[in-house]
């Protein structure tokens, strides 16, 4: 069993958000996700087959949900289920500094 830390090893230089994987087990994903600056690209959208929680850790960061015309604004400590094919996309993240999601996977 190794300590770990949840803000350890981010690369100051981040040209692609950082997707890692924390914990895989039994229908659970648990990710890392480290954005700086980073969104979805235009006209695109995630539509994922498992229901997914998330908890901004750091930073901030504007979540839309596909027919919704308000964008969504996330700040620490923030969380949200987002249903499995509920169709989203990161409209933006903090430019300034590292926005750090904790992100669940299940179904």
């Amino acid at each position: 069993m190794t300590i770990r830390n949840i803000f350890e090893a981010i690369p100051a230089d981040l040209p692609e958000e950082l997707v890692q994987i924390l914990l895989e087990n039994r229908g659970v994903r648990i990710e890392r996700i480290v954005s700086r600056g980073h969104a979805s690209p235009a006209g695109f959208w995630y539509d994922q087959p498992d229901d997914e929680w998330v908890l901004l850790l750091t930073g901030s960061a504007g979540i839309q949900f596909e027919g919704e015309a308000v964008v969504r604004e996330l700040g620490p400590g923030d969380h949200l289920l987002i249903p499995a094919h509920r169709r989203h996309r990161v409209v933006w993240t903090d430019a300034d500094g590292d926005t750090v999601w904790l992100a669940v996977f299940f179904h």
